[in-house]
């Protein structure tokens, strides 16, 4: 049975999500509560410069107590505000929310500090708009922050899991697909800790766009397949795999680049991310690889026009977004 069908109805999983895809954000929001005393936060809230984003989207923070005037500064790419916050009887069971997060399809970082260095991270979306603070983490807690934020990071990403999508319709072999998929993660752990150690970055624009131009990419080779036809693609995927997996790298960090870690805590988040991000991706596969074998035990079987779709499916979404991305480009918005 061809891997084509059995994926037709997960494709139309993705199909029926794509109003949140469209607007998928690489860069996200950032709010920091760093403590200063007992009761007392200072707060940093940033966000890229996107006027709807600025007027529709701000944090709420149920019982804080405002001390003295918000400063307000703007860089070419983000708007940032800074603010004194009092809370009496400390955060711990403190509710922090996003407002207008939900109808802007934004997701936020949040990271409260206190005076000990210990920090909590948490990752606010679309259908989640509130976290409650718990008591402050110690030991290996912090770690466990990073690489939940990984697998969020991943699996929130429906794009870059659908670039794996597409390389799972055109490998059939197994050990390349072991390749495919092993020089896709090389190649976007390799530019997550370029990017995250701040020896390389990439414009937000360009990014989103090139992301979108991967998925579009596999459409095209997926029907060429199923065709009979061969390319390099299709000879050696592994190949596309890495080349892409380059790019999608910069996309993943985003999700630690936003938190301004300082230096002492980038090797420990960035190792625990990755993994989080691996095995977010793991998942992913096996799930796929799953409803493979599933299908073929149930002996079910589709018409050949449905086999078709999940590549029409791929090429088009990838198109879609390469265009809507492209257009956010050239005007010069995020």
């Amino acid at each position: 049975m061809r891997r084509g069908c059995f994926l037709f109805c997960l494709v139309l999983g993705l199909m029926g999500i794509c109003p949140r895809l469209s607007a998928h954000e690489l860069q996200p929001g950032y709010l920091e509560l760093r403590q200063t005393g007992a009761e007392t936060f200072q707060v940093l809230w940033k966000i890229p410069a996107r006027n709807d984003l600025w007027s529709g989207v701000r944090p709420v923070l149920p019982d804080g107590i405002l001390s003295g005037t918000p400063r307000t500064y703007q860089s070419e790419n983000a708007l940032m505000e800074r603010y004194e916050v009092r809370f009496p009887g400390g955060i711990e069971g403190r509710s922090l929310q996003i407002q207008g997060a939900s109808a802007k399809l934004f997701d936020v970082l949040i990271r409260v500090v206190r005076l000990d260095g210990a920090a909590q991270i948490f990752r606010l979306t679309p259908a989640v708009t509130a976290v409650v603070v718990p008591a402050a983490s110690r030991g290996f807690q912090g770690a466990a922050d990073f690489f939940r934020l990984g697998v969020d990071h991943i699996l929130m990403g429906v794009d870059h899991l659908l670039f794996v999508l597409g390389l799972l319709l055109i490998v059939r072999d197994r050990r390349m697909l072991v390749k495919a998929i092993t020089s896709f993660t090389v190649a976007h752990s390799l530019t997550l800790a370029v990017a995250t150690l701040g020896y390389a970055s990439a414009p937000t624009l360009p990014l989103n766009a090139g992301i979108a131009l991967s998925i579009l990419f596999l459409g095209p080779e997926i029907v060429r397949l199923n065709r009979g036809e061969s390319s390099l693609t299709i000879r050696h995927p592994w190949v596309v795999a890495f080349v892409f997996g380059l790019l999608h790298g910069f996309g993943f960090a985003s999700g630690l680049t936003a938190l301004g870690l300082g230096h002492s805590e980038i090797p420990l988040a960035l190792l625990c991310f990755n993994l989080g991000v691996e095995a977010g991706q793991l998942l992913f596969v096996l799930l796929i690889l799953s409803l493979e074998r599933s299908f073929r035990i149930l002996e079910i079987r589709w018409a050949a026009w449905a086999e078709q779709i999940p590549c029409y499916t791929v090429g088009t979404l990838g198109a879609f977004w390469t265009i809507q991305r492209t257009i956010m480009l050239l005007e010069g918005r995020l």
